[in-house]
């Protein structure tokens, strides 16, 4: 597929958008399980990505799979990271929650050196301590560097950054499946792996929904699956190392659905530390974008 790099931000843009509605769409269904969140917001994806699959690359393209054993890895990392997501949701504020989604890329190169064995440089390795402090910054109205000593920290702080551990981790296992496995196949199994994980969930945990909770729960399903198809597609027209950095965007949408819709504000603390992480992420994705530039020009010479 050819190159289209305003095309791939503008759908990177549009994914952040669809993302931040699935958020706002769970925390307005209301105290429903994390489980039965999680089966509406899978299966109900499968709503826009069987049309796309259908109208572009066809369903035999979208479950085709060399490689089971690492979809079935990429499926519980996924899944696992998601029910973090969502408990988190349910304890803080949405500005928060994704305030916290951004050491991602801090933890995925620290992953990446421990698992992938990458060279990191000082320079990222630096980038990944100004993370930290930030994180730190992002803790401290939830009880601060104390609480992670004494073991009390937050339970919604807990399941934010468990939720970019685990989301890290993804990360690296797609960079090792992208080689052979296309990015409609990756969606379908961990989709489907979410949609069956969250229905075992609600045999022992199941909530009696309301019209409008079913509603905003269906929504979630199909803004997070209109989310996929955006990412998918927008990696194919421009670089991840150059869209990267559209991610924080997030911020943007989680701030103001956060006070025009739930009267949400976050505290100071954590805007400022969120600030602080944000500065170091971006830090990391240009310099692997320089090292990916240098790497490209040094095989051509």
């Amino acid at each position: 597929m050819t190159k289209n790099v305003p095309l791939g931000i503008a759908l990177k843009i549009a994914q952040t958008l669809t993302f931040s509605l699935m958020y706002a769409a769970i925390k307005l269904a209301g105290h429903v399980p994390v489980g039965e969140v999680m089966f509406f917001r899978c299966f109900f994806a499968f709503l826009p990505l069987a049309a796309w699959t259908f109208w572009t690359v066809g369903p035999a393209v979208a479950i085709h799979t060399n490689r089971p054993i690492y979809h079935v890895g990429r499926s519980l990392m996924g899944v696992t990271a998601m029910f973090f997501n969502f408990a988190a949701l349910k304890l803080l504020p949405l500005a928060t929650v994704t305030a916290f989604s951004f050491m991602q890329p801090i933890f995925a190169v620290m992953l990446a050196a421990l698992l992938l064995h990458e060279r990191v440089g000082r320079y990222r390795w630096t980038a990944v301590a100004i993370g930290f402090a930030g994180v730190l910054m992002m803790i401290e109205p939830h009880g601060g560097l104390a609480a992670i000593v004494n073991l009390h920290m937050s339970r919604g702080v807990f399941y934010a950054l468990s939720f970019s551990l685990f989301s890290a981790l993804v990360v690296v296992l797609i960079r090792q499946m992208s080689a052979t496995e296309r990015g409609e196949a990756i969606v379908f199994y961990f989709m489907a792996s979410g949609a069956v994980a969250g229905a075992v969930t609600m045999i022992w945990d199941y909530a009696a929904l309301s019209s409008a909770s079913a509603m905003w729960l269906v929504l979630c399903g199909v803004f997070g699956g209109i989310g996929q198809i955006c990412m998918t597609y927008s990696y194919r027209y421009a670089e991840p190392s150059l869209l990267a950095s559209f991610d924080y965007i997030l911020m943007v949408w989680a701030m103001l659905l956060g006070y025009f819709v739930f009267a949400e504000m976050p505290e100071s603390m954590v805007l400022a530390g969120a600030g602080v992480v944000i500065a170091s992420g971006l830090f990391i994705v240009w310099r692997e974008r320089r090292l990916h530039l240098q790497r490209r020009l040094e095989a051509v010479t």
